[in-house]
């Protein structure tokens, strides 16, 4: 009895070519920087053809956005399992803000993503098309998820009704960005919590009750 051979299964290898444009996208703007890299370059280290990348993206641009954005998947699938990629609500509006800043500290100290994010974020500032990119495809979708839970605090009376849910998750992300950017100091747990502190309770002296 003779068996007849499987057709290769061109969906799982066009899977393979993806994940690996993807890792050497990410890999090279990490080395040598956005400017530097180059579609040619990203082939060469995904080991495939230049026009399989062209066939799939019109640029370097929307290859390292489509790479980013899938990196962030999996971050969240691998954070949240299957409650979803949303800020949790446990009724403890603290609790979870710290839950979700340590997660962020942990995703902005890795180096698969810490290398090619400061390089996209630095030539965000001189590209501005690719700065907008980088914030409606990456950063916006995030920031969402924060006035979605801030909102659902109002609701519950764990937040002030008359705040601005779009001002004050800045108070929860900027410092972190802050700090990452810049390296003034390190990026901890600690920190994190400190953050949520401050931002929740302010820093002026509580009443005596």
């Amino acid at each position: 009895m003779t068996h007849t051979p499987k057709a290769p299964d061109a969906g799982r290898r066009s899977e393979r070519s993806r994940r690996a444009i993807h890792d050497a996208a990410l890999a090279l703007v990490g080395e040598v920087g956005y400017a530097r890299t180059t579609i040619e370059g990203i082939a060469a280290r995904a080991g495939v053809g230049k026009q399989t990348i062209y066939r799939w993206w019109p640029s370097k641009a929307a290859v390292l956005m489509e790479a980013f954005l899938d990196l962030g998947a999996q971050a969240s699938e691998a954070l949240n399992g299957d409650a979803g990629s949303g800020i949790p609500d446990t009724g403890d509006l603290e609790a979870d803000l710290k839950f979700v800043l340590r997660a962020t500290v942990d995703e902005l100290n890795d180096p698969r993503y810490e290398a090619p994010s400061r390089a996209l974020a630095a030539e965000g500032v001189i590209d501005p098309e690719l700065g907008a990119q980088f914030v409606e495809k990456l950063l916006e979708p995030q920031l969402r998820l924060y006035v979605e839970r801030l909102r659902a605090a109002q609701e519950a009376g764990a937040a002030r009704r008359d705040i601005d849910p779009r001002v004050a998750l800045e108070l929860f992300v900027g410092p972190l960005a802050h700090r990452w950017l810049l390296r003034t100091l390190p990026l901890t747990h600690v920190y994190a919590d400190q953050v949520v502190e401050c931002a929740l309770y302010g820093i002026a002296p509580r009443p005596a009750r």
